[in-house]
């Protein structure tokens, strides 16, 4: 393909793109197919000779599209949301026509330094302290890929810090902590280090938030056997139920245990803090005050396309000392001199792509005026749905909403049905629900409730959506509860 036939393949995609855009609201959310249709589809090799784009792009159109799960349609409201706007696009599409691995800053000065930029105005924008700030000289902020990878470099760094502190640590005895509502992005990072992790329960009376007692008496207990707690993942936003740690009672109790490292993973509700109103409910004084790093997703809720995962950290050196790994050939008289950041050293990798001229796109295009509105509105449009659930008596809201979350189960007027029964009618309204391709929404189970997850944040979403949502749960759970009453009669 030469220049001309890429301005003309290129313009082809951006029209059928704005035309899948136009015609996104009247798709299925999921798509409508059954497993091995594309592997039935695609031939088992590769072709010999190269075929004309023209055929592929159409390929694309016939085959590729009509599988996907349109995970940027107003009707979805399942997981949580992953970004998608067209200033992200083509900051996407910039940094793809020029690559580099951005490795340090002389391969790309600019890859190196607009990061370093746009990691500051996210911070400043979200209200986090000067000490996060790359600015500061001391801690900063980089680009990962994933929370999951976020929360394995701080594992990484959190372990060499203890080691570096305490020579001579079995690392056969650190532990990681997490909560039962954790991420499995915790529990991962041990699998990935070959460490003990210890889910500490949380309580539906709480919330599901981890309390400062019971992080307290499990820090006395393992201490007491011998092991080394070193890092606790607490979440503002969990995954489940949105729930939010007690940051203020973690801070104290870990004052006693200072070498504990406490990461934040603000991976979906971190966006709240752009947001002065939610920044108390979001804990950010704590996490200013207590947490060595933070973690948010602006590929979620964020409005940057994936993937965007932003990682603070009180300390640039807790990373640096654990992931500097310089032969000869990476060596430059910049870095030599500490007059420039390299990246690599950040984070596992080598090699990074320009991820932050999306964000750059994104903020500068919207503005934090404009961040602010796409939250509120998608919290405002969580509420509207809480309000239906509340006013229905078939429904109950299991645990308060959380910012644009809200999760909630069938309950029967007048019926006084087991903890059991009630699970298996929920399990089939989701099934139920499941089946259908014009809404999507997703399961969760708290401390042995099951129940269905109604998250907002497609930016398209409108009020109009959501009763539509509402009106398709309540049809479903009307032919549930028929048919397990039938069934239940056998």
């Amino acid at each position: 393909m030469d220049i001309e036939e890429f301005r003309k393949a290129g313009y082809q995609a951006i029209d059928r793109i704005c035309d899948f855009y136009y015609s996104l609201e009247k798709r299925p959310v999921v798509p409508p197919v059954q497993p091995g249709y594309l592997l039935n589809a695609l031939p088992d090799s590769p072709p010999e000779k190269g075929e004309d784009f023209g055929i592929i792009a159409d390929d694309y159109q016939k085959l590729i599209l009509p599988g996907l799960t349109h995970w940027q349609h107003p009707s979805f409201f399942a997981y949580f949301p992953t970004a998608c706007t067209f200033e992200g696009m083509l900051g996407d599409l910039y940094s793809s026509s020029t690559p580099n691995p951005g490795f340090n800053w002389s391969s790309s000065p600019a890859c190196t330094e607009l990061e370093m930029v746009t990691m500051d105005w996210s911070a400043r924008m979200l209200g986090l302290a000067d000490h996060f700030l790359n600015s500061s000289g001391t801690g900063g902020g980089v680009i990962q890929t994933t929370s999951s990878d976020s929360a394995l470099v701080v594992a990484v760094a959190a372990r060499s810090l203890y080691q570096r502190t305490r020579p001579g640590t079995n690392l056969e005895k650190l532990v990681i902590y997490v909560t039962s509502q954790t991420h499995s992005l915790g529990v991962k990072a041990s699998l990935v280090l070959g460490l003990e992790c210890r889910i500490l329960d949380v309580r539906a009376e709480d919330e599901y938030a981890l309390r400062g007692e019971t992080l307290k008496a499990a820090l006395e207990e393992d201490i007491g056997k011998g092991k080394h707690p070193f890092v606790l993942i607490a979440t503002v936003g969990t995954t489940s139920s949105g729930a939010i740690d007690r940051l203020d009672e973690i801070g104290e109790v870990a004052k006693d245990y200072p070498s504990l490292w406490i990461h934040v993973d603000a991976a979906w509700a971190g966006v709240t803090l752009a947001c002065p109103e939610y920044r108390k409910v979001a804990r950010l004084e704590e996490i200013n005050k207590y947490a060595a790093s933070i973690g948010t997703n602006f590929h979620k809720w964020g409005l940057v396309n994936f993937d965007a995962a932003l990682l603070w950290v009180k300390s640039r050196e807790d990373l640096t000392d654990a992931l500097d790994v310089t032969p000869e050939f990476l060596r430059t008289k910049q870095s030599d001199a500490g007059a420039v950041i390299d990246y690599r050293n950040w984070h596992l990798g080598l090699g990074r792509r320009f991820r932050s001229l999306k964000i750059w796109f994104v903020l500068r295009s919207y503005g934090v005026e404009g961040f602010q509105k796409y939250i509120r509105k998608c919290i405002e449009l969580n509420r509207h749905f809480a309000a239906l659930v509340e006013a229905s008596p078939d429904f109950s809201i299991v645990t308060p909403p959380s910012f644009a979350l809200t999760v909630f189960r069938l309950i029967p007027r007048g019926a006084e049905l087991s903890e059991e029964s009630l699970n298996d009618l929920n399990r089939s309204l989701y099934a139920r629900l499941g089946a259908r391709h014009e809404v999507l929404l997703t399961q969760t189970l708290l401390n042995g409730t099951f129940c269905v997850r109604f998250a907002v944040g497609a930016e398209r979403t409108r009020k109009e959506h959501v009763e539509h949502a509402w009106q398709l749960i309540q049809e479903e759970a009307g032919v549930a509860l028929k048919d397990w009453t039938a069934r239940v009669a056998k």
